[in-house]
């Protein structure tokens, strides 16, 4: 009797402990399904957001990293070497694809869907086929950068509009302007008018209530990063050269090489801050508005319009970032 009690304890706590491996309670998917779309060679924001993201495995399922080129970080070759840097940092290299996104922008590659082969097909055709996949949890579009290989993956194929939820990280809502919002305004406005679940994690620089907030003291960087996450066994040289066996080491050296930290000490982490509200919708607040659109640098609010999108603001930075070290730590 003693023996057979033995043995029931045992197999519960392996279906425990088999529960946790495989992801939430209930769902035999591993995670939230994801695609992360990024101007990876951009500034240091995306690096720590896909490191993040990567290493929150039990959160999320990883389906591939689309790329982007914005005005910064050269061409979109180099975007993908940053993003495959990373990749390969966190232990990552096997496990997950970089997909060549677009150059250029939604207005000038539109008209060439209907070819086999053009700027950006490669990452448009991945979230074609991802979003037409059957699986329990919907597709989270996750775009960092500008919104074109999402725009043009809904313009080719309008029924994945029904499949995916969009959590873009962009625009100063309802101020003017924006990074993301600046490099491609067509492909937002195009998604704006298009019904599909849409939710903008806004910036706000230099504002409380934005993404801005959530901020990286360059101190916190320097004494607690190093060491920090997976231990590889191949060295990856870095964006600005040196050998890394882990993205805590990366991270300290990104925050070494820029130049525009706030108050001299502090560093916004925008993207990261996108990915957070996604393991965690309690780290921020958000509402619903009628959708608006981007007209002469500025928003027109549309009160009447019926199709609805969501604003995230007012994030939560201490329990985000705590979120963030104890993830890599």
């Amino acid at each position: 009797m003693k023996k057979a009690s033995i043995l029931l304890s045992f197999l519960m706590i392996l279906t425990v402990i088999t529960s946790c491996n495989r992801g939430p309670v209930g769902s035999s998917d591993p995670g939230i399904p994801v695609i992360f779309d990024t101007d990876a060679n951009n500034e240091l924001d995306d690096q720590h957001a896909l490191a993040y993201l990567l290493l929150n495995d039990q959160t999320f399922n990883v389906l591939g990293i689309t790329t982007n080129a914005t005005f910064n970080g050269g061409e979109i070759e180099e975007h993908n070497k940053e993003a495959q840097r990373v990749v390969d940092m966190v232990g990552w290299k096997e496990k997950v694809a970089i997909i060549q996104g677009a150059n250029g922008d939604f207005t000038e590659i539109r008209d060439q869907l209907n070819q086999e082969a053009y700027d950006g097909s490669e990452a448009v055709d991945f979230i074609i086929r991802e979003a037409m996949k059957k699986r329990k949890e919907t597709l989270v579009l996750l775009p960092v950068g500008k919104l074109t290989n999402v725009a043009l993956a809904l313009a080719k194929e309008p029924a994945i509009a029904k499949r995916v939820r969009i959590v873009w990280l962009g625009s100063n809502y309802p101020g003017p302007g924006e990074y993301n919002l600046d490099n491609d305004t067509a492909s937002m406005n195009y998604i704006l008018k298009t019904e599909v679940p849409f939710e903008m994690v806004t910036v706000r620089y230099g504002q409380a209530t934005g993404t801005a907030a959530v901020k990286a003291k360059r101190r916190n960087i320097y004494t607690r990063m190093p060491g920090c996450g997976p231990v590889v066994d191949e060295a990856v040289t870095g964006r600005h050269g040196g050998s890394f066996t882990c993205f805590g080491d990366y991270s300290v050296d990104l925050f070494r090489h820029i130049s525009d930290l706030e108050d001299g000490c502090f560093r916004s982490l925008f993207d990261m801050a996108a990915v957070a509200i996604v393991k965690n919708p309690a780290w921020a607040e958000s509402f619903e508005i009628p959708s608006p659109i981007y007209v002469n640098k500025g928003w027109l609010e549309q009160p009447e319009n019926s199709r609805k999108i969501t604003i995230w603001e007012n994030f939560n930075p201490e329990a985000i970032m705590a979120d963030f070290y104890a993830t890599l730590e």
